[in-house]
């Protein structure tokens, strides 16, 4: 996955940095205004945010205060003509990982980006299935795969922990009522949906064969 949201509502850098980036092996989904990026964030999973700050409807900076405080940790970088010390101060403080001012060279942003996603991309692989550690993401042969909170930890955990098993206590935590019979069901569906093999170790807990 390296997909990237880009936030620019000047037609002219955003069209230049999505031709730039998606040169250098990116897929950018460009967003014009706040709210318009406030519902890609929602509807798909990104590598990186790349924000600038003062745009229509919604700024840089409050829309991702609120996406941190949603529990997305998706990493940001803010782009932004404003130096004072106390603009670049509010960014970090909104939860940004990096900030570059205009105008910057292209090559700088890159370097930038390249450092930050290369963190990301650790993972985990079992068949056609991959977890990158940092975001929690999971794909299938490539292509982003969506499961429902609860099951989607329960297969993190299992992968994490891979060819060992999960002690059944600790798959119960995600659940939201706590009892064997609701984790079997939970473990069905997951098979089911994955067409993975779950082996249930009778009393101890469920690994992946």
């Amino acid at each position: 996955m390296n997909k990237i949201l880009l936030l620019e509502d000047d037609p002219l850098l955003g069209k230049t940095l999505k031709k730039f980036l998606e040169k250098n092996g990116f897929e950018v989904v460009w967003a014009k205004n706040g709210e318009e990026a406030e519902t890609f964030s929602y509807n798909e999973t990104f590598l990186l945010y790349l924000f600038d700050i003062n745009v229509p409807l919604y700024n840089g900076d409050d829309l991702l205060l609120d996406l941190r405080d949603s529990g997305d940790r998706t990493p940001c970088l803010l782009i932004s003509a404003l130096i004072d010390i106390k603009s670049i101060t509010k960014g970090f403080q909104s939860g940004a990982d990096d900030y570059i001012k205009k105008p910057f060279n292209p090559q700088e942003l890159l370097v930038r980006i390249q450092a930050k996603t290369a963190m990301l991309q650790e993972s985990i692989k079992y068949g056609g299935y991959e977890l990158f550690l940092t975001t929690q993401n999971i794909t299938y042969k490539g292509e982003e795969y969506l499961l429902s909170h609860t099951q989607k930890n329960i297969f993190i955990a299992l992968l994490k922990n891979y060819p060992n098993l999960v002690v059944k206590e600790e798959l119960l935590l995600f659940l939201e009522s706590q009892n064997s019979l609701a984790l079997r069901v939970n473990i069905t569906k997951l098979k089911q949906k994955l067409a993975v093999d779950i082996q249930n170790v009778r009393g101890v807990g469920y690994k992946l064969a």
